[in-house]
């Protein structure tokens, strides 16, 4: 069995994606957690309702659109971090600093409480103080939080088949695998395989089949992108293949990746040549590695031209909160990268071992920025604004920024000092979303004014003929709208602790004793202990009552102050207060005696003790957990403070000046910084002046600012998605029995889906193959096609049975007859003749089927018994041997070796024995076998030898 429900991203504007798929026995697989620049909690109520009954979650690639709403998960959802996740290594470190820009840079993010859960909470306080109450924000996620919520996510490597381990409360898994396969698009982009039982699912959204700068081809054809001309084996035919429809209306440009770069760069020639500045809004984590290398790149073949280009005299920026993260993680994921970006960084790295190190080739790798300058703190931005604004003759400037939707990030605020000057141009490299009807964000806005090209349109020529065109804003207001936190006073103030008390409560009941999600160091101090373990009844009802305390301590912090008084904390003072190291315990009893030590449960699996992800993180994921260097300059003149390598003593610039721990560019800080070669600069000497926003309960406080939008508009398609092209050339070739279409909007789903009928419709002949095309929330049956019957077999057939194991499993072939049990009574000898043969089996066969397709049949089973003694020679020759299971060559590998055989891999995919024998494996899975020579020395043939290994391997099922 096997149904499906998208919970995002069908037949919708939305980009965010979510996916539910049930397998048969309860299994439940979650895959994504998208979410889109509404930060909408309502599109998260039924994920919510899912999570008790969840197996596993896996994610597909690092965008906002596929995991922005995991930490909130983590951080607001009981339960919802035991359940296991699993990605690819590049996955998890660049959606960690995808969710951390996310967090620092929109408020938003954060999410506000309902209202309804205000009015039922309210129950001292008058319903017009609930009414009154709007926007109060959620708890946000800190940095260290979020470093935790992505430690427990497990890594996988493309190819790598896996059976996962289920969560405390789903079902048993039953032998379910999973396995991970390129999908281009992003680093790390997943397409999955799950494979349960009869049920082979492959789930492929935002794929892409082109091969790119950085990023690889999809590996449907094999390979780092294809080459070849079938499917891999292992994704063709799937009982089931879940696609995206998004570009299912798109033709490919012509000239490819090569043209789409050449137009992006002509644009930025124009703009620049006239002083203008470049606005290009980039996702701030995956797709930027793409557009970042092929502008610095560009940058350096433009410093190289003899006569000099139009770029040596601009500005490239990169402005993101965490891009020095980003950039670091990317630099030691070169392998998952195409091997263009292989291939240079080895010249690169052979290069610098011949010049000794020499500083010619220094920051020369293809991720070394020579160009490229990053920018990570507001004021940067306004300082970059600020130059030369009313100078006409000013330098151009190119600035990629966070993020592609302009509702968040540093595009925001570029856009709105940049919208007034019509030199400047903004490019916008894929379709916006849209989240709202009523409320499209910025990008989605420039988007419809690009098309609607209602202010005119400036027609220029590249060097290679081509037209580029470029949208006048002509002067239309633009309101662009900005949250800010405001801290919390008076009712809301303990309108908003009673809340919190109240959920906490909640989530204690749900996780009996686990570690809650409301967990805070802002708002309150949470006394429960996490996982801790209690033997006697004594300490159980001490529990409780704790439990009960601790609750109206809370409830009565929430009417006096923001945090609990010493009093209220007791001995857990000494872990919930810094600084304080004694405590007197004389005339305490109970827990008040002993140190508030947290024992945790130790978690055991068939293996030992389970690894805790988060005690192995490494040194640069420490790190990032206080980016922004809070209090530190205070905490240095405490006692067995130590402090960092590049801080001072005694803070020079005075006790308001922040150290700048986190400063893009600036050399000397780290070996990637310092190899970019960038000289410190009066953007990097500038002091923060932005004030610090409330860390406490706050609200969501909105402000609209309108601006004229003079600039022109573009667009280039940098979204590397698959085509129309390619998907109706790979769908055919894969050959699904059932297709389900999800991740695009309405048009152009219908659409991928009459052509995919069609398609489908002519390879198959006859069949038809079932296309799905569901809303969000609707299940859909896409359960493999097969009719299980019940039988009884007869006691003469079962003596003749020879059961053959094949990993674990039982397999036999028989050739029978199928008898009604009362015609088995009555008639045990079988006909002699051929007419009553022909007569008694059409009736056996008409008994049989009304058996098994009326409910109200008689009870007794049909019943499988030998065939005759005149049917034996007909029934023969149907009944083949069979080869039953699936060999490995890897397998084979060991085999031999341990047979004490040489066995190695040559070229593609070729197991070569003994140098003489070489073992290769079709594309339909046929073993081929190639033998070269004669034995040795008297010793067995080589070619036996493997043959034997490969039978033994094998179930060799003989025909009945």
């Amino acid at each position: 069995m096997f149904t499906f429900c998208p919970l995002q991203g069908a037949l919708s504007e939305s980009p965010a994606s979510q996916s539910l798929l049930e397998l048969d026995g309860g299994v439940k697989v979650l895959v994504d957690l998208g979410w889109d620049e509404s930060f909408d909690v309502e599109k998260l109520k039924e994920l919510e309702k899912q999570i008790p009954t969840l197996s596993l979650i896996l994610l597909t690639h690092a965008r906002a659109s596929h995991l922005a709403a995991y930490a909130h998960c983590c951080k607001n959802f009981p339960l919802f971090t035991r359940i296991p996740v699993y990605a690819t290594r590049p996955i998890i470190d660049l959606g960690r600093t995808l969710i951390q820009d996310l967090y620092s840079s929109s408020p938003a993010a954060a999410t506000t409480i309902p209202q309804e859960s205000l009015s039922e909470t309210a129950y001292s306080f008058s319903q017009s103080a609930a009414t009154q109450a709007q926007n109060l924000l959620l708890q946000t996620p800190t940095p260290d939080e979020i470093a935790r919520y992505f430690s427990l996510v497990q890594p996988l490597k493309y190819s790598q088949p896996h059976q996962p381990l289920p969560s405390p409360f789903s079902p048993p898994l039953n032998g379910l695998t999973i396995t991970a396969y390129n999908a281009g698009h992003t680093l790390g982009g997943t397409i999955w395989h799950i494979q349960h039982g009869l049920e082979s699912i492959v789930y492929a959204v935002d794929w892409n089949q082109a091969r790119e700068n950085v990023f690889s081809g999809a590996a449907w054809l094999g390979g780092t992108g294809g080459g070849g001309g079938d499917v891999i084996e292992a994704l063709r035919k799937p009982t089931a293949l879940i696609c995206s429809s998004r570009g299912g209306d798109k033709t490919a440009q012509a000239g490819g990746r090569a043209k789409r770069d050449e137009h992006l760069i002509e644009m930025i020639k124009s703009c620049v040549a006239r002083g203008g500045t470049v606005l290009i809004p980039v996702d701030s984590s995956a797709r930027v590695l793409e557009m970042s290398y092929m502008l610095e790149h560009a940058w350096r073949a433009d410093a190289t031209a003899e006569n000099g280009g139009t770029l040596k005299s601009a500005k490239l920026y990169l402005a993101g909160r965490n891009m020095s993260s980003t950039m670091r993680y990317a630099r030691s994921m070169l392998e998952w990268m195409d091997d263009s970006i292989v291939r240079e960084f080895e010249a690169f790295a052979e290069g610098q071992k011949k010049v000794n190190g020499a500083s010619e080739n220094k920051g020369a790798g293809p991720l070394d920025f020579k160009y490229l300058r990053l920018l990570e703190r507001k004021v940067q931005i306004a300082k970059l604004l600020s130059r030369d604004s009313e100078n006409v003759e000013t330098e151009g400037r190119v600035i990629l920024a966070s993020d592609t939707s302009i509702s968040w990030g540093f595009s925001r605020d570029l856009l709105k000092g940049l919208a007034k000057d019509s030199r400047n141009l903004v490019i916008l490299t894929e379709r916006p979303g849209l989240a709202k009807d009523d409320a499209p964000s910025i990008a989605r806005t420039l988007w419809e004014w690009w098309k609607e090209r209602k202010e005119g349109v400036s027609v220029e020529k590249t060097n290679s003929g081509d037209s580029i065109e470029l949208v006048y804003g002509g002067g239309r207001t633009l309101e662009i709208q900005e949250a800010q936190r405001q801290a919390l006073e008076g009712d809301e103030l303990a309108l908003y602790q009673q809340w919190l008390a109240t959920q906490r409560q909640l989530q204690a009941t749900q996780q009996a004793g686990g570690a809650g999600g409301m967990e805070t160091s802002g708002d309150l101090v949470d006394d429960a202990s996490s996982e801790s373990s209690s033997d006697s009844e004594n300490e159980d009802g001490e529990k409780q009552g704790k439990a009960l305390n601790v609750s109206t301590t809370m409830g009565q912090a929430g009417r006096k102050s923001v945090v609990l008084k010493d009093e209220d904390l007791g001995i857990n003072i000494l872990i919930k207060r810094k600084g304080v190291y004694d405590f007197d315990t004389r005339g305490k009893k109970g827990r008040e005696k002993a140190f508030p030590l947290a024992i945790r449960r130790k978690r055991v699996d068939d293996y030992g003790e389970m690894i805790r992800p988060e005690d192995f993180l490494r040194a640069e994921e420490k790190e990032e957990d206080n980016p922004d260097g809070a209090n530190l300059a205070a905490d240095d003149d405490k006692l067995g403070k130590k402090r960092k390598w590049d801080d001072v003593a005694k803070n020079p610039s005075g006790p308001n000046k922040r150290p700048q721990t986190n400063r893009a560019g600036t050399p000397g800080e780290d070996g990637h910084r310092a190899a970019d070669g960038f000289v410190a600069d009066e953007l990097d000497n500038i002091e923060d002046t932005e004030p610090q926003e409330p860390t406490g309960p706050s609200k969501l406080v909105y402000s609209t600012e309108t601006v004229t939008a003079n600039l022109r508009i573009a667009f280039v398609d940098f979204s590397g998605l698959h085509d129309k092209r390619s998907l109706n050339m790979l769908i055919p070739l894969i050959q699904p029995r059932k297709l389900i279409l999800v991740a695009g909007n309405h048009d152009e789903t219908m659409a991928l889906a009459a052509d995919c009928r069609a398609a489908l419709a002519g390879e198959s002949g006859d069949r038809s193959v079932d296309v799905f095309t569901p809303e969000i929330g609707t299940w859909v049956d896409a359960s493999v096609d097969t009719n299980a019957w019940v039988v009884k077999l007869a006691n003469p057939l079962v003596k003749k049975l020879k059961w053959q194991n094949v990993k674990g499993l039982g397999i036999v072939t028989l050739s029978g007859q199928l008898l009604a049990q009362a015609l088995q009574s009555q008639e045990p000898e079988p006909p002699q003749d051929e007419d009553a043969s022909n007569k008694r089996q059409k009736k056996t066969d008409s008994t049989a089927v009304a058996l098994a397709s009326s409910a109200a049949a008689s009870a007794g089973l049909p019943v499988l018994d030998t065939l005759p003694s005149s049917l034996i020679s007909a029934a023969r020759p149907t009944a083949q041997p069979l080869h039953v299971g699936d060999l490995r060559l890897a397998d084979l590998r060991r085999a031999m070796q341990s047979a004490r055989h040489s066995a190695e891999f040559r070229g593609e995919g070729t197991l070569v024995v003994d140098g003489t024998v070489a073992v290769r494996k079709t594309a339909e899975g046929r073993i081929e076998l190639e033998n070269v020579g004669m034995p040795i020395g008297g010793r067995r043939s080589t070619l036996y030898e493997v043959k034997r290994l490969i039978y033994n391997s094998l179930a060799v099922v003989a025909g009945a």
